[in-house]
């Protein structure tokens, strides 16, 4: 596939159940976990650092995911690290950071290097989570740059849950065709 393509010397590893649409584009170090969706115009380049998906995680249309090469003052830079029943919104940009377990990242959001969403995160349309900034999880976060609004409901916990099982049966209906 020319859409999964091998930086120097990695080709990235991608679950047998894994859906990456014909238009999105996978290089280098990245490794992604079973029942898991890579969407249109999504682009997930590991080719200074590394990547790594978890399981039935969704990254959606038009997405960029990348890292930041070690350097002097952060000598291993920054990787991509996405647990598992995460959704990613349209048009987010993920760079050196981590998205823990059942987050859901607002459309256009961005997060920036060494920041961290811990699990149970719903980050709001739009926001902005500046370098190194840990989100405690298990909150409504919002803005930008990001705040904590408010805790998050039961209806909104099983919403993220259900986001993330949504994107698994879409993916099985695209691998389908």
């Amino acid at each position: 596939m020319k859409n999964i393509r091998r930086y120097q010397s990695i080709t990235p590893s991608l679950d047998e159940t894994v859906f990456v649409d014909d238009t999105a584009l996978v290089i280098g170090d990245v490794v992604i976990g079973k029942d898991s969706s890579i969407w249109p115009m999504t682009v997930v380049r590991g080719d200074v650092n590394k990547i790594r998906i978890g399981k039935r995680s969704n990254i959606q249309d038009n997405s960029v995911i990348h890292v930041t090469h070690p350097y002097t003052d952060v000598p291993k830079g920054y990787a991509v690290d996405v647990g598992d029943n995460v959704t990613v919104g349209h048009k987010v940009i993920l760079h050196g950071c981590k998205v823990g377990d059942h987050c859901l990242v607002g459309m256009g959001s961005t997060i920036m290097d060494g920041a961290e969403l811990e699990p149970f995160v719903l980050l709001g349309a739009g926001s902005l989570v500046s370098p190194g900034k840990v989100l405690e999880g298990g909150y409504l976060w919002l803005g930008s740059p990001v705040r904590k609004v408010r805790q998050l409901s039961d209806e909104e916990r099983k919403w993220i849950k259900y986001s993330a099982q949504h994107y698994v049966d879409l993916k099985g209906r695209h691998l389908e065709n």
